[in-house]
């Protein structure tokens, strides 16, 4: 892709993007953690620690080339996706704790993010190729999840009715985004594409299958709710890999560090539809326990 698309029209439309995440946010639903914490600290649990464990035992057991294991973590470490929301609606998860997750993630991953890409960066980066992850860039990936997140926080509490308008439209733009930097990413390495599939795409699948299949059954087995349990694996399968495919491009300045979320968002709708379709016809159907605020 054209350098200047990279450095300024990936950055701004992946804000306006995590603005539209905002305006699907309130303070409410990051105090929410403390009306139903189990179920969050799990979620979080699955998503930070188990599945960017089996991320690495991925890339070492199928010996993923060195840029390609780095785009794998990277991948694992971003949080979920805001379309995870429309999957737990269609597939009778508990919407609401989908909202507090991609609330809290979102800041975390700020933090978290840089330690597990740079971490990646260390172990597998032993070969001679330049790529890092240093202080200023790791500003910049809080600049590009926080920032824009705050932005629309703010105009969902100050317009409202302007809230209303836009979400819709942007959500189609996150979409049609996403395919557009697929394409882009997959046009600019279109002469070795065949070659990332074959590395990657057990990866990737691999690690779609384990991300929402532990994002299910290992709430289930510590007594979490059908709902709920459905919401944290579709919170957890459905990666911003928009975010990751961003970062990789812009951040890093890497296409090869970005095939692991181009190929997985290939993927991850799929599965996850499919997923929840089998969850309907075989798991216990759930009743959403929905969180009441307190009336005045």
């Amino acid at each position: 892709m054209d350098s200047g698309i990279i450095t300024i029209l990936l950055p701004l439309a992946l804000a306006i993007i995590m603005i539209g995440l905002g305006l699907e946010l309130t303070p409410k639903d990051f105090t929410r953690v403390t009306k139903q914490p189990k179920a969050v600290l799990i979620a979080l649990f699955c998503q930070l620690v188990i599945l960017v464990s089996i991320a690495f035992i991925i890339c070492k057991v199928l010996a993923l080339p060195p840029l390609l294991a780095v785009g794998l973590m990277l991948l694992a470490a971003s949080p979920g996706g805001s379309t995870a929301n429309l999957f737990s609606y269609l597939f009778k998860g508990d919407i609401a704790l989908n909202i507090t997750l991609t609330a809290i993630n979102s800041v975390i991953a700020a933090f978290t993010l840089p330690f597990i890409v740079n971490f990646a960066i260390q172990h597998f980066m032993n070969d001679g190729q330049e790529i890092s992850l240093q202080f200023s860039k790791i500003l910049q990936v809080f600049a590009i999840i926080i920032v824009p997140v705050g932005i629309g926080m703010l105009i969902r509490h100050y317009a409202p009715h302007f809230t209303e308008k836009l979400n819709k439209p942007l959500r189609i733009f996150a979409v049609s985004f996403l395919i557009l930097i697929i394409i882009g990413a997959i046009t600019k390495e279109r002469h070795q594409i065949l070659e990332y599939l074959a590395q990657v795409g057990l990866a990737t699948v691999l690690f779609c299958l384990c991300s929402l299949l532990i994002g299910y059954f290992v709430p289930r087995l510590l007594g979490i709710n059908s709902a709920q349990a459905r919401a944290c694996a579709f919170e957890i399968g459905i990666h911003n890999s928009t975010l990751a495919m961003t970062i990789a491009l812009t951040v890093m300045a890497s296409s090869t560090v970005a095939m692991p979320a181009a190929v997985y968002s290939i993927f991850m709708y799929v599965f996850a539809a499919v997923f929840g379709m089998l969850l309907n016809k075989f798991a216990p159907q759930p009743k959403v326990d929905v969180i009441h605020e307190p009336t005045t």
